[in-house]
């Protein structure tokens, strides 16, 4: 029997050409300046709050700062959703009230208010971590060109205000460079996939609510198997990706009930029965 194996099914140098690894350098990209910002903004905003909370108006910026961070957390659910596989709702903690004071409590009430803040914090370590494999891609890619490029001499950063650097100037060297930077550029898509597997973990435990796996449509491909339309990413319904299964910082592994032949996983032990009810 044939094996239709996807290449991004392939170990160690699948992350190359599965789309959910750019997906995922475009989430980090965009985690660095997001996660600088939401420092900034929201320190400023507590600090002046509580600096000003012996007056009035420092009640009012702390309230106004909490109701940016439900909206930034808002815009991190979607840019989660669209980037990182899940399939997260708005949540749907808030009470009724009635009355502006009544309805000011109401947020602060709210557990998805503190929960996107407490996300909101964590992204500046996510922004931090980004940093890491965008460094690697930056030293590795130039090694990669290395046999097309030579003579030339990479720089790796800078060491008590010295330049790394290391002077490719024959083929041979360019050959060995070669190699070195596969390996780099391989780590730094790993590393991509590590850190935005935590963030989406961090995203399905603080932003939102998991959409019900019955509400996603099955949908049947060419090939015959079933997929779903939201991508097959088991975490939207809370299904932990290490149990069952390889461990994937790419992506959850899906299971297939075409591999059991069945959807009941009791209908092997009922004998057949006749028409009277009793077991023939």
């Amino acid at each position: 029997m044939v094996s239709r194996r996807s290449p991004s099914d392939l170990p160690v140098v699948g992350v190359v050409v599965d789309g959910r690894t750019y997906r995922h350098l475009l989430y980090l990209l965009l985690a660095v300046p997001l996660g600088f910002a939401y420092s900034t903004l929201f320190a400023f905003g507590v600090g002046i709050g509580l600096a000003l909370s012996v007056v009035l108006v420092g009640f009012v910026v702390l309230f106004v700062t909490l109701m940016g961070a439900r909206l930034a957390a808002g815009f991190e659910r979607r840019l989660a959703n669209a980037l990182l596989g899940t399939h997260l709702l708005r949540s749907d903690d808030l009470a009724d009230a009635d009355g502006a004071l009544a309805g000011v409590r109401k947020y602060v009430d709210a557990r998805s208010t503190w929960a996107g803040a407490g996300f909101l914090s964590l992204k500046f370590w996510v922004s931090l971590f980004a940093f890491v494999p965008f460094f690697l891609l930056a030293s590795a890619l130039p090694l990669v060109a290395a046999p097309l490029r030579y003579p030339y001499e990479a720089e790796f950063g800078a060491v008590n205000g010295e330049p790394v650097t290391w002077a490719i100037d024959t083929l041979p060297e360019a050959l060995v460079a070669l190699p070195l930077g596969v390996a780099g550029v391989l780590l730094a898509l790993h590393l991509a996939n590590l850190v935005a597997y935590v963030a989406r973990r961090t995203a399905l435990a603080l932003l939102g609510r998991a959409e019900p796996t019955g509400s996603q449509r099955t949908l049947s491909g060419a090939d015959g198997d079933d997929f779903d339309d939201a991508g097959g990413d088991s975490d939207a319904a809370g299904v932990d990706p290490d149990e069952g299964g390889e461990f994937d910082f790419v992506d959850d592994p899906e299971r297939d009930v075409s591999e059991h032949g069945t959807t009941d996983p009791g209908a092997t032990d009922r004998e057949p029965r006749g028409r009277d009810g009793d077991p023939r």
